[in-house]
């Protein structure tokens, strides 16, 4: 017949939610831009653009979860879908290598910034750095054992036992909730504020990027905890959850770098506060 499937690919349907994901993350980064700049209805193109933005994942993430509750995902898709995240996360890593990038030239060649009086790293006008024995050193505790009780939701999905990933999977976003917090605590009571020289701006937009990652894992993670208790993911068939397994793991390995270079070496010998 002519409608017969004989392969093991899905053929998508037209779509509209890729190009209005699109123009709503453009809308989002002007948006932005207008906002830094002071400008005249940033707010309305800021919000126009986040509401796009969430209309944009809650519709395709539905349609991608009906698909794989038709069948749709066979093992080849499934297989492909694998090598999307991994491409993903790979981009990621290099998102995160440029924030490493700067830190190591800002810290290691101060000489060559002209902010510097004496080239010295920490900068002159950074009076105290955050102590990296205390809230950092708490969030990254946090952070590692979410990543064992989302490891154990893992296991407990492959065994069959769907209380135990369910039990995992919240115990991981509460733990993702709580670095969230204690991060947004860190920044209401830090030392130096955005900006203003090398060491805070870049302090800032790498730990707060990661923070952003550290929010969208957790709303991955929410989305999953609801398929779970819909009974979606099977031994099986669970990649939705494999893949959010994969960020998660992803934004707790940054953060050990994040902790090590930039809490602990890249504050080294400043005061504390």
């Amino acid at each position: 017949m002519a409608g017969t499937v004989n392969h093991d690919y899905h053929i998508l349907p037209p779509d509209i939610w890729p190009l209005v994901g699109s123009l709503s993350a453009l809308t989002f980064t002007s948006g932005m831009v207008l906002y830094m700049h002071e400008m005249a209805n940033a707010w309305l193109v800021l919000g126009l653009g986040i509401a796009g933005l969430i209309a944009t994942f809650f519709s395709w993430f539905s349609n991608i979860v009906k698909e794989a509750q038709t069948g749709h995902h066979t093992p080849v898709v499934q297989l492909h879908m694998r090598y999307g995240m991994i491409l993903f996360i790979a981009s990621e890593v290099m998102f995160f290598v440029g924030w490493f990038w700067s830190w190591f030239d800002f810290a290691l060649f101060p000489s060559t910034i002209s902010e510097v009086v004496g080239g010295q790293f920490p900068p002159k006008g950074i009076e105290a750095v955050m102590d990296p024995f205390s809230l950092p050193l708490l969030n990254t505790l946090i952070l590692l054992c979410s990543g064992t009780t989302v490891t154990w939701a893992h296991h407990a999905l492959i065994h069959g036992d769907r209380d135990g990933l369910k039990k995992g999977l919240w115990l991981t976003i509460i733990l993702g909730v709580i670095f969230t917090c204690i991060q947004a605590y860190e920044y209401a009571h830090a030392p130096f504020g955005f900006g203003g020289n090398t060491y805070s701006s870049a302090f800032y937009m790498a730990t707060g990027f990661h923070g952003f990652h550290v929010l969208v894992g957790t709303i991955f993670l929410i989305v999953c905890l609801v398929r779970a208790y819909k009974g979606h993911f099977t031994p099986k068939q669970h990649f939705g959850f494999e893949a959010a397994a994969w960020y998660w793991h992803f934004v707790d390995v940054v953060w050990l770098f994040l902790f090590v270079v930039v809490y602990i070496w890249g504050g080294w010998g400043a005061p504390i506060h």
